[in-house]
C-alpha cells in the first residue's frame, strides 16, 4: 500500500432479535478481528435489534447503506457481516440486500472469506483471464 492509498473501509453489520446479545457481541468482535486482521478500517457497527431484525424494514441497514454510499465514491468500501445470515435466512432477500448493498459501490464480505457484489464480479473476471498467473484468491479486497 502506497502512501497515497487508503485501506477498505469496514461498514459492520449484523441483526439480533433475541434479548440475549452474547452471541451478538462475539460476531460483532469476529469482524472486528477480521478487518483487523486484513488491515481494514472499521466505520462502525450497524446493529437492527428487536423487531427490525426479524423485519424486511432495517433503519439500520438503511441508515449504514446511505453512508456507504457516500463513502464508496472516496475510497473502497465494504459490509462486513460475519456471515450472510446476518442478513437475512431468506435466500431471495439476501440477494436482494446484496444488490442493495454493490449499488452503493460497495462490496458485501463475510468473516468467512466470501463476496458478493459488483467488484467481487470483476474480481471473478479478473481471476478467471489470469488463473494461470495467481493463486490468490480473487474474493479478497487489496491491501
Amino acid at each position: 500500500m502506497t502512501a497515497t492509498t487508503r485501506p477498505p473501509l469496514a461498514f459492520v453489520y449484523d441483526r439480533c432479535a433475541s434479548r440475549s446479545r452474547r452471541q451478538l457481541h462475539m460476531r460483532l468482535e469476529g469482524c472486528r478481528h477480521y478487518a483487523d486482521r486484513l488491515g481494514w478500517v472499521v466505520a462502525g457497527c450497524w446493529l437492527d435489534l428487536g423487531d427490525h431484525a426479524l423485519s424486511t424494514h432495517r433503519p439500520q441497514l438503511d441508515t449504514m447503506l446511505a453512508t456507504m454510499r457516500t463513502e464508496a465514491g472516496h475510497r473502497e468500501v465494504v459490509c462486513l457481516v460475519h456471515t450472510w445470515e446476518r442478513l437475512t435466512t431468506d435466500t431471495t432477500h439476501r440477494q436482494l440486500l446484496q444488490r442493495r448493498i454493490a449499488e452503493t459501490g460497495a462490496l458485501a464480505a463475510t468473516t468467512f472469506g466470501e463476496s458478493a457484489g459488483l467488484q467481487a464480479v470483476q474480481f471473478r473476471s479478473e481471476a478467471n483471464r489470469d488463473s494461470s498467473s495467481t493463486t490468490q484468491p480473487h474474493h479478497r479486497l487489496r491491501r
